[in-house]
């Protein structure tokens, strides 16, 4: 059968897909039930309806109430891609159909994400998963990060967040240990200069233990005659536990050297 429709595609010029396609519609459509004024195309469409009975009455029954079928209306019965789309959903469709390039898709996003209106009417959990996705590359991550936190009122409620305040004040501790480990390994006035290092840091200490006792010194006689609720006693002994491990932790450091702080240390202060 093959090789005969190939024979007649090859005389009557047309491809073999087209002719075996051609075939494959007519024996869908037996003579008694092709209908007059209805096109090939719509013949076609109808055909890929799998029951028999269920085909030939759908033909004589156009949707709507419209006086004959159009490919589209054929299309959306049996679930196919429509050439002219008209709802919502068959729009998404043909953008979808259409952008399957990925240099398309890149190119249309780019496009709609600079229309306010069509960014505002986008959820704030799929704005973050869209964020979330450019930024997979560090280097775009790095530079939209520092852009946001140059922002007042961003920087300040991911400061809210203790994990977000964490990193960030360990990427500082971290950046400037690997600043300081860089000049000692490179300057050749580092051993002078570390000398004067533990001075200032033992300044830095004193200053930072003056400062939490004049500070509890100031806040801790207004509680006279005072009664915390519940939810705010626990918040306060949450804080305190982690300035008693804190201490610890200096104390160890001061005694010993040994700055490294222990996983439960670094879980109670991250807020974990």
């Amino acid at each position: 059968m093959t090789t005969t429709l190939t024979r007649l595609a090859e005389d009557i010029g047309l491809k073999f897909s087209t002719v075996k396609s051609a075939r494959w519609t007519s024996s869908r459509w037996p003579a008694d039930r092709r209908q007059r004024g209805v096109s090939y195309t719509v013949h076609r469409i109808l055909a890929y309806i799998e029951n028999d009975q269920e085909r030939f009455d759908a033909i004589l029954t156009p949707p709507g109430g419209k006086a004959r079928w159009t490919p589209d209306d054929a299309s959306r019965r049996v679930g196919n891609r429509v050439e002219t789309p008209v709802t919502p959903k068959e729009k998404i469709t043909a953008i979808h159909t259409l952008a399957q390039d990925d240099q398309v898709a890149a190119s249309v996003t780019s496009d709609f994400l600079k229309r306010p209106e069509v960014t505002a009417k986008v959820t704030t959990v799929d704005k973050a998963r869209v964020v979330e996705e450019f930024t997979r590359d560090e280097h775009v991550a790095t530079t939209a990060a520092t852009n946001l936190l140059r922002r007042p009122d961003v920087a300040f409620r991911a400061m809210s967040d203790d994990t977000a305040r964490f990193q960030v004040n360990h990427a500082q501790v971290e950046r400037s240990r690997q600043a300081r480990d860089h000049f000692e390994d490179t300057s050749p006035v580092a051993p002078a200069v570390k000398k004067i290092d533990r001075t200032v840091e033992f300044l830095d200490l004193v200053t930072a233990c003056h400062s939490f006792v004049a500070a509890a010194g100031r806040a801790v006689p207004g509680l006279r005659d005072r009664t915390l609720g519940e939810d705010e006693r626990s918040i306060v002994h949450e804080n305190i536990a982690k300035v008693r491990a804190t201490l610890d932790w200096i104390e160890t450091a001061v005694d010993t050297g040994k700055v490294d702080m222990d996983g439960e240390l670094a879980r109670m202060l991250r807020g974990e």
